[in-house]
């Protein structure tokens, strides 16, 4: 037998989940599975009711409503929605958790099946009008709604906001990106900042959505610095002792129905991973979940081209690497330009990035630049003067074969990337095949970025809308139901934000009420069906 933990460390972590729970459940907390790798849960042993797997604002806005903060419509207000108004104003006693929201999807066309856009009209309503209209709800704490759960996070609460690229300004509104109870504004106020524009720093983002834990009373919930490795069912035979099958194929006839009984029977997850210590050391950990939301959000791994030379040192993939490099005057003095690969708005803020340093830009992209689907046509250019600066290049700065290279910026849309050289060449070719080679100082390949699913069986292969390929955001996401928020593929996953395509912190809320209004539900059944069995003789079979 491996062991899983020393004491010392092992108690550290044990500690720290009595401080989570508190003394009314500090005597199963110490039987907890922490010891070693064989030991399996038995109906004994603390289950965790939820366990979150991402402490950015996916994570956050769900444990605010789970820690039992419910909406209700405020006494003054009046949507602009006379139809949504009415039904609200009939319900009026009942928070918006307990409430049919399925029916508010099916009277109101433009909120049609979608969770998303009929929270965040109820938050911001006719916000895409350009309106701003104060929300119409108001929260309140009620703590009889409060349904035990633990948030996993690498970093401070706020997740990725904090390794951002501090220089540039986030694409939504301030305002947009605030979570329930607590404005950006009054948050801003509160700390004395001077917000001169509705768009504001990512840095001031993650400050506000770390200050939002604490201010909320959340951080019980939270652990900071801890990694997953695996996340897996576990089975039970109808006769056996439990087991888990860790990132095992469960073959379908395992599960066929024998005699009126499943063969296997599905019971809940494993989570194990580890927490980095002070000192750099790491300690192991095993939860048990009865279920798991995935909130991780799409930053794990930036996107690849997948071509000869991308892993040479001087290829990056990353605004923070390349920013490094610019602090670190490595670009200062180089003759040659630097090579940007991506029409999106990452992209664009590296070219403005470079371009502010006085660095010459080659600009690389697939697409025309008349495509609509480019970024830079739906944004308003009044509120986007810097991106639409960009577009106005990649349109006027274009190479042709008449003409050599700008000296400050050059695009080539239409052009795909075949090869990068040992000495720092680059070989592309244009949408007729032609084919350049040009010299670079560094390269920058800014294609998006996917989630990294690799603790869940198949990597999350099986979960998309598209099975056996990875998870992306916009072209594979997971596969949910569009109420409750639960995997269609895997009963008691739930998953919210860019991982479901809610790409945008305005909307990913919407994911949140719909996984705590699911599981509040199921909670208050399985408390119904407990009283059933102590009240009803022999209860239940």
């Amino acid at each position: 037998i491996r062991s899983y933990s020393s004491p010392e460390t092992e108690g550290q972590l044990l500690n720290s989940f009595v401080q989570y729970f508190g003394d009314s459940l500090g005597r199963k907390i110490r039987r907890m599975p922490l010891i070693e790798e064989t030991v399996l849960p038995g109906d004994s042993l603390l289950t965790m009711p939820v366990v979150i797997i991402g402490n950015g604002p996916s994570g956050i806005c769900l444990s605010y409503l789970l820690s039992g903060y419910r909406p209700y419509l405020s006494p003054e207000a009046i949507h602009p929605n006379p139809i949504l108004h009415t039904k609200l104003e009939e319900a009026r006693h009942l928070s918006i958790v307990d409430q049919d929201l399925e029916y508010y999807s099916r009277v109101t066309e433009e909120l049609k099946h979608d969770m998303a856009v009929l929270f965040d009209t109820l938050l911001h309503p006719d916000a895409d009008f350009g309106y701003d209209y104060p929300p119409v709800l108001h929260w309140k704490l009620e703590q009889h709604n409060y349904i035990p759960h633990i948030v996993l996070g690498k970093g401070p609460p706020g997740g990725a906001w904090h390794s951002m690229e501090g220089s540039m300004l986030t694409i939504s509104f301030g305002d947009w990106m605030e979570l329930p109870g607590l404005t950006f504004k009054e948050w801003a106020a509160s700390k004395r900042r001077n917000i001169k524009s509705n768009r504001v720093m990512p840095e001031e983002i993650a400050r506000y959505y770390k200050h939002y834990v604490k201010v909320m009373g959340l951080q019980k919930n939270f652990r900071d610095n801890v990694y997953i490795t695996s996340v897996s069912r576990l089975y039970r035979g109808k006769d056996d002792e439990d087991r888990s099958q860790l990132n095992e194929s469960i073959s379908p006839q395992h599960l066929e129905v024998e005699d009126g009984e499943e063969s296997l029977i599905k019971r809940n997850w494993e989570v194990r991973g580890y927490q980095r210590a002070t000192d750099g050391s790491h300690v192991p950990f095993c939860l048990f979940a009865e279920n798991v939301a995935l909130a991780t959000g799409t930053f794990d791994s930036p996107g690849r081209l997948q071509v000869e030379g991308e892993d040479f040192p001087f290829v990056l993939h990353s605004m923070s690497d390349f920013g490094a490099a610019i602090s670190k005057g490595k670009l200062r003095g180089k003759a040659d330009p630097v090579l940007i690969v991506g029409a999106g708005l990452t992209a664009a803020d590296a070219v403005l990035c470079a371009y502010n340093n006085n660095i010459p830009v080659i600009h690389v992209f697939r697409r025309r630049v008349t495509d609509t689907s480019l970024i830079f046509k739906q944004l308003p250019k009044k509120l986007y003067p810097e991106y639409h600066k960009v577009y106005h290049m990649m349109c006027t700065q274009s190479h042709t074969v008449d003409s050599g290279l700008h000296s400050a910026y050059t695009s080539f849309p239409e052009h795909n990337v075949l090869s990068f050289k040992p000495e720092m060449k680059c070989v592309l070719q244009s949408a007729s095949g032609l084919k350049k080679i040009l010299k670079f100082s560094v390269a920058l390949v800014l294609i998006g970025s996917h989630p990294n699913l690799f603790f869940l069986k198949d990597q999350g292969h099986s979960i998309g809308h598209h099975l056996n390929q990875p998870i992306t955001c916009k072209g594979n996401p997971i596969e949910i139901d569009p109420y409750t928020y639960e995997c269609t593929k895997e009963a008691n996953l739930f998953a919210l934000g860019p991982l479901v395509g809610d790409n945008f912190v305005r909307f990913l809320k919407g994911g949140a009420l719909g996984i705590a209004r699911c599981l509040a539900v199921r909670q208050k059944k399985k408390h119904e069906l407990m009283e059933s069995e102590d009240g009803g003789g022999d209860g239940v079979p």
